[in-house]
């Protein structure tokens, strides 16, 4: 029976699954390798989905509280003329989008973790593990030892747990880059919009009641590290391609490079199982997505809901990670296959080169969004 269970990684996915654990009474145990919460990282989008998720776990109604609900996002040429709208429907209660700061849900996160009787060790991370059936021995890095019923790595994308006990996967770079930049919220942004460009879109997108943010979706090419005395200039450039109000009246806010939240855009795929024994992988450990249909943050929170479920179930661990297998993989798969998929055909694009035959962006999006709002 399993009682005592450690999380390693503090993220949206790990802190999501330890206040679900708590609250369902198993003994957890969290560890984060950074030594504070400093989080930037700009905004992130929540869809219906991630707010379902997030509700079963008590904290979506805070989530909206101190985020920005809205509606789909408009679709727009880079003059503003409209020519369509995206976004998953409503669940119930939960609107098409929830707008957020990533540290504001980090802290709306960290205060659940603390009303529930989480202790996170800060600045500490695995340094080994005995992987057993039914048990993992632990040796963290500060020296300390201790055992465990399950080990969950949600300690993201260069996951080392995943490294120990799955060996390397290599992330695949796909040719693009996206730029983030929060700002004052202008007075009419209602919300969310796309702009889009030959070259490059752009989404102008509600944070707070009082913030927001931009992406950038460009094409960088076979090198796309850019030094930080080059990300302003370059980041204004590209904004100036949009000639919308909306979008010019946020150009002299640009001004400092440490600001500028820029990052090459990188996917990864981990095979099943995501288990071995006692550790099971969720989250950007196991998949990593794009953000192309807004969804990476969402889906591990999804992981981290549906993994509690099943550890409260009888059955063996291996038919308990089985059974989380069967309801997140193709699901997640999808996800990030759809966002492969789509960013092949902006890179096509960007590079004047001419889509697929049959191509359709809208209806991918649309028919991957329905399928999101299925139950999971």
């Amino acid at each position: 029976m399993v009682k005592k269970i450690l999380v390693v990684g503090a993220g949206i996915g790990g802190q999501s699954v330890a206040i679900g654990l708590k609250k369902a009474g198993f003994e957890v145990d969290v560890i984060e390798l950074h030594k504070e919460f400093n989080v930037y990282g700009v905004g992130i989008i929540q869809q219906a989905n991630a707010l379902r998720a997030l509700d079963s776990i008590g904290v979506a109604d805070e989530a909206m509280r101190r985020g920005s609900p809205y509606g789909k996002v408009k679709l727009c040429l880079p003059h503003g003329v409209q020519i369509g709208e995206a976004g998953t429907p409503p669940i119930g209660k939960f609107p098409s989008h929830n707008g957020i700061s990533r540290k504001i849900l980090h802290d709306v996160l960290f205060e659940e973790a603390q009303k529930v009787g989480l202790k996170y060790r800060m600045g500490v991370t695995v340094e080994s593990i005995d992987n057993q059936p039914n048990v993992a021995h632990v040796t963290f890095t500060d020296g300390t030892k201790d055992s465990y019923d399950v080990v969950i790595a949600a300690d993201g994308v260069n996951s080392k747990v995943r490294k120990l006990i799955f060996g390397d996967f290599k992330l695949s770079y796909v040719g693009l880059s996206v730029w983030r930049y929060a700002f004052k919220r202008p007075a009419n942004l209602d919300t969310g919009y796309i702009f889009f460009n030959k070259k490059h879109k752009m989404g102008v997108i509600p944070m707070t009641a009082d913030t927001c943010y931009i992406f950038l979706n460009s094409a960088e090419g076979d090198n796309p590290l850019i030094p930080e005395n080059q990300l302003v200039e370059k980041l204004k450039t590209y904004m100036s391609a949009y000639p919308v109000p909306l979008v010019q009246e946020l150009i002299p806010q640009v001004i400092d490079a440490k600001l500028v939240n820029y990052r090459v855009l990188e996917t990864l795929k981990m095979p099943a199982p995501w288990y071995k024994n006692s550790v099971v992988v969720l989250g950007d450990a196991a998949h990593t997505t794009i953000p192309q249909l807004g969804s990476g943050a969402a889906l591990a929170i999804e992981d981290a809901v549906v993994l509690v479920e099943e550890l409260q179930k009888e059955g063996e661990l291996t038919d308990v990670f089985e059974r989380y297998m069967k309801r997140r993989y193709e699901r997640c798969k999808m996800v990030v296959d759809v966002s492969e998929t789509l960013g092949a055909w902006e890179l096509l694009e960007y590079n004047d080169q001419a889509l697929p035959e049959g191509a359709n962006m809208g209806m991918l999006m649309g028919k991957t969004g329905m399928a999101l709002t299925e139950p999971i």
